[in-house]
C-alpha cells in the first residue's frame, strides 16, 4: 500500500514553483511510492480535501492510516527530502 497524493490536475505544469509538482518533485527523489489523485481545480469542490486537512488547499499527502497530511509545499518538500515528514515511519 501506498500513500495517496492528493494533487490539481494540472500535471504537465512541471515547474519548481507549482506546490503540487515541487512535492510530487521530493517524493519522487526519494523514491517514496505514491497514487496520484486529481482533485478538482476549484476550491469549493475540493471535499476529499477538505476531509483530510479541514481545508482547501493542494498538495496534500494522505497517510497510509488515513490522516492527511498538509504544510506549505515548500515545508512539504524539505520535510520529505530529510526524511522528516508524518510518511516516513510507515515507508521504512
Amino acid at each position: 500500500m501506498t500513500v495517496r497524493l492528493h494533487r490539481c490536475p494540472w500535471d504537465f505544469y512541471k515547474l519548481d514553483a507549482h506546490p503540487c509538482w515541487k512535492v510530487q518533485k521530493a517524493l519522487d527523489e526519494r523514491g517514496i511510492p505514491y497514487q496520484v489523485v486529481h482533485g478538482p481545480l476549484r476550491r469549493g469542490k475540493r471535499e476529499q480535501v477538505q476531509q483530510l486537512t479541514g481545508q482547501d488547499r493542494y498538495p496534500v499527502i494522505e497517510l497510509l492510516d488515513g490522516t492527511g497530511y498538509r504544510e506549505d509545499s515548500k515545508a512539504m518538500a524539505e520535510a520529505i527530502s530529510s526524511g522528516r515528514w508524518p510518511g516516513e515511519a510507515s515507508q521504512t
